[in-house]
Order: structure tokens, then sequence, then C-alpha cells
């Protein structure tokens, strides 16, 4: 099991804490200090099941600055994301084959 985390977000937090409380084995990726590869972020994106748009967080002054306005391709915006790792929603948790943003966190206990 695996959680993409940022540290500096309360939701990723909680996240972590409920992994934590899990008693389960984990593995930590601080994505903003280990980047995720544009390989791993397209295979995470197919394990969600969602579009790349759905895991931008478009409220973010990165994306609102260079790319609210402009009409991307899905590698463009995969791209953005892996030259820009805060775009990347968070937390992201994988297991068994599956994935899940935490957002709510609560929502990381489904795939447990």
């Amino acid at each position: 099991m695996k959680i993409y985390h940022n540290p500096r977000c309360s939701k990723s937090r909680e996240g972590l804490a409920i992994l934590e409380e899990s008693k389960m084995s984990f593995e930590t990726i601080n994505y903003i200090e280990t980047p995720i590869s544009k390989d791993e972020l397209v295979e995470i994106i197919k394990l969600l099941n969602i579009s790349p748009i759905e895991l931008v967080r478009k409220n973010e002054p990165i994306w609102k600055e260079n790319f609210k306005e402009k009409s991307l391709t899905d590698a463009e915006i995969i791209t953005a994301m892996v030259k820009n790792p805060k775009l990347i929603e968070r937390p992201i948790v994988l297991h068994n084959k599956k994935a899940i943003i935490g957002r709510p966190p609560e929502l990381i206990k489904t795939i447990l």
C-alpha cells in the first residue's frame, strides 16, 4: 500500500493518520520532495478511473495563472502535474491494484 502525501495539506495528514490507525504496512511518498514520474502518474490516473483533469487542484495559483483558460490535452495536463506536483489532488492511496483520492479522508477506509 502507498500514500502519495503532502505534509503541508491537512487532508493529506488526516489520510496518513487513517493509514497509521489501520496498523497496515504502507509506504509514504512525499510527492513534493520525490516527484511522481509521468508513467507513474498515468498509472495512478488509470487506477483511479478518472480523466487527468479530475486530479488537478484547480484552485492552486499555478493552475489559475498558467493553465486555467487554456484548452489542454490529457497529455498536457499530465505534463503540467508532473512539472508542478502541487497541482495533484491529495492524498492518493494505492492498495491491491485500486486507488482512491482521500477527499474526504474517510474515503481511504473503503480500500483498506
